[in-house]
C-alpha cells in the first residue's frame, strides 16, 4: 500500500478568487482534482487530503465530483493559518509507510509522477523533486530555492542566495520527515516543510530528484494561474478522467 498526502488547508488569498483555491479550475479541471489524479499516476492506493479553510465545502464538492480509483480520506488542520509543516503532521497517524506528498495548488506533469512510481526515499529521510531549468521558472522570487550536490540536498529555503534548482512541491516522505517536522514544531510551535527538509539535509537524509524536461507550476496568484493555463494548452493527458 502506498498513500498520498495532499495539502489543501490554506486560505489562498493571493489568488484573489471568489471561490476556494483548491476548487479553482485550471484548463477546466479543478486544482485539487488534478492533484488527486496525479497521485493515481504515482501509484498510490489512497490519498489523505488535509483541509482547513472552507473544509466542508471542499470535501463535499470533491466527494461528489471525483470518480477515480483512489480511496479519499479528509482530515482537518485546526492550525491552518500557520505554516504547511503542521498540515503534514496532521496526516501522520493515518500513514503506515512511505508516502507521496504534494500541494493542492500545483499543476504537476504526469512525467514527474511516473518518475516516482517505483522510487523510494532514503531511509528515515525524504526525496524532493527539483527543477534545474531555472530560466523557465515563472516567479523566481516566490520559488523555494534548493542547493543540491548531485542527488543530495544541501540547503533549502525561499531566501537562499546560492542555489541551482527549485522545489516543485512533490515529495516522497518517510516517518523520518515526520520526526524532523515534529522536532521543530515542539520547539517553536510552528514549522514549514522546508524547515523539516533542511533538518534532514543536515544529517544527509534529503535527496533531490531532477524532473528533467517535465513541467510544473505553482498557482498562487492570478498571473501564475494564467501561466498554468498556457502550459496546459493542448494537453490531453492531465486530468482527463474528470472531463
Amino acid at each position: 500500500m502506498r498513500s498520498g498526502v495532499i495539502l489543501a488547508a490554506g486560505i489562498g488569498s493571493r489568488l484573489r478568487t471568489s471561490g476556494v483555491k483548491p476548487l479553482v479550475p485550471v484548463g477546466s479541471i479543478e486544482l485539487l482534482l488534478r492533484t488527486i489524479y496525479s497521485h493515481e499516476i504515482a501509484g498510490c492506493d489512497n490519498v489523505i487530503i488535509v483541509l482547513g479553510w472552507q473544509a466542508e465545502m471542499i470535501k463535499e464538492y470533491t466527494q461528489k465530483k471525483y470518480n477515480g480509483s483512489l480511496e479519499l480520506k479528509f482530515i482537518y488542520n485546526e492550525q491552518y493559518r500557520l505554516m504547511n509543516g503542521i498540515s503534514v503532521l496532521c496526516a501522520r497517524e493515518y500513514l503506515q509507510s512511505e508516502f507521496v506528498l504534494t500541494m493542492a495548488d500545483h499543476i504537476i506533469d504526469d512525467k514527474i509522477m511516473r518518475q516516482i512510481q517505483n522510487l523510494h526515499a532514503p531511509e528515515a529521510g525524504a526525496t524532493l523533486c527539483v527543477d534545474y531549468k531555472l530560466t523557465t521558472i515563472f516567479d523566481m522570487n516566490d520559488a523555494t530555492k534548493v542547493l543540491s550536490d548531485g542527488n543530495s540536498i544541501k540547503r533549502i529555503g525561499k531566501e537562499l542566495d546560492v542555489f541551482n534548482c527549485v522545489d516543485t512541491g512533490v515529495f516522497i516522505g518517510t516517518d523520518g520527515l515526520m520526526d524532523a517536522l515534529a522536532q521543530i514544531y515542539n520547539k517553536k510551535g510552528d514549522v514549514s516543510l522546508s524547515e523539516g527538509m533542511q533538518l534532514l539535509s543536515d544529517t544527509n537524509r534529503a535527496e533531490a530528484l531532477d524532473i528533467k524536461d517535465a513541467f510544473w507550476q505553482d498557482v498562487d496568484t492570478p498571473e501564475m494561474l494564467d501561466h498554468a493555463e498556457k502550459l496546459l494548452c493542448g494537453d490531453i493527458n492531465i486530468g482527463k478522467k474528470f472531463n
